[in-house]
């Protein structure tokens, strides 16, 4: 494939320039219908979760595609499901350029993007001009709460979120762990996520009346967690019934890129580093739900091999966004080939 050679380019520039354009070329390949170009096919393997079909176990984290101006080209690469935004209320700039940074030594990133997008408005607007929407695909909107928000009352900003994207989702993903919006890591501590999840599952409730449509929610969990908050965390999603929970977002940990450039930077780290820490909080959650709530996990998945532990550590799913950027589009193929090669009678 010839991404190898692309990379060369787009890691020439600065990383969020070669963001802008090399999401432009996707596009552009799609509507050429030459998407093959980038990306192998990639057989069914169809599996359910949350009572959702997805034709692969294989997804596109949240983060590349904030305003889901993408969704289509993205598909075309073999995803089995697709997950846009972080999404706000209100449009937001968010945190100051440079805020996306390359450890290519390690095939890492560190961001600091602070929930920058066009709010919720435009991402229905992108989401309803989707083809991929329309044929059936399985698109999750992911959701957060305004930088300028008061802690105490972001409730009130993802209330109004899973209002305005209910009928436009498969499954909403509540987004409390990114480390790039002050104290938003708060709301995993025990009396703040009860609450907001019992205020999220309410309005589920009220909504899935309304539109005569059950849509999953799921959390999105920090990787930056003691033992026993992630069994606070579990007991919580199972007394909710939450449907899904996500592990993991980013750390602040800088273990295996101590003293590299790119490592002394603000924010929250991924790729291949992520994985051991992630996926060990991973499989310690798996074991306090007890098979009660799916887990999508997420974090450090750079091959198949990495996707199938994420399978092995108890996830129903795996997504990834760093492991795109350095492998590019050939990771969906080989990451769903590792799934059903495990899951293989």
């Amino acid at each position: 494939m010839i991404y190898p050679l692309l990379r060369k380019f787009f890691f020439a520039l600065d990383a969020e320039t070669a963001h802008g354009i090399g999401m432009a070329g996707v596009d552009f390949v799609n509507a050429a219908g030459v998407s093959c170009l980038l990306a192998r096919s990639v057989p069914p393997q169809p599996v359910q979760v949350m009572g959702l079909d997805f034709p692969n176990a294989v997804g596109l984290a949240a983060g590349l595609d904030k305003n889901g101006e993408h969704i289509d080209a993205l598909a075309a690469l073999g995803f089995g499901f697709i997950e846009v935004g972080t999404v706000t209320p209100r449009p937001q700039p968010g945190n100051p350029r440079p805020r996306l940074f390359r450890i290519p030594e390690r095939q890492a990133i560190v961001n600091r993007m602070g929930f920058n997008n066009d709010g919720v408005e435009r991402l229905l607007a992108n989401v309803a001009a989707a083809k991929f929407v329309r044929w059936g695909g399985v698109l999750g909107i992911n959701i957060g709460k305004n930088f300028d928000t008061p802690i105490s009352e972001a409730a009130s900003d993802y209330l109004f979120c899973l209002e305005r994207v209910y009928a436009a989702a498969s499954y909403v993903a509540v987004n409390i762990s990114s480390p790039n919006t002050k104290n938003l890591r708060d709301l995993q501590q025990d009396d703040a996520l009860d609450a907001l999840l019992g205020g999220l599952k309410d309005a589920q409730a009220r909504l899935a009346d309304q539109h005569g449509k059950y849509v999953p929610l799921t959390l999105k969990i920090a990787p930056d967690l003691e033992d026993q908050q992630i069994q606070a965390i579990a007991d919580l999603l199972r007394q909710h019934r939450m449907d899904g929970v996500i592990a993991t977002n980013t750390t602040l940990s800088r273990a295996g890129v101590e003293g590299l450039r790119g490592a002394e930077q603000a924010g929250g780290l991924s790729g291949a580093p992520l994985l051991a820490l992630s996926t060990a909080v991973l499989g310690k959650l798996a074991a306090a739900l007890a098979g009660e709530v799916p887990i999508i996990g997420v974090g450090g998945v750079m091959n198949g091999a990495d996707a199938a532990a994420k399978i092995v550590a108890g996830a129903s799913l795996v997504q990834f966004y760093s492991g795109f950027i350095y492998r590019g589009p050939e990771l969906v193929a080989e990451a769903a080939a590792a799934i059903a090669a495990l899951r293989a009678p």
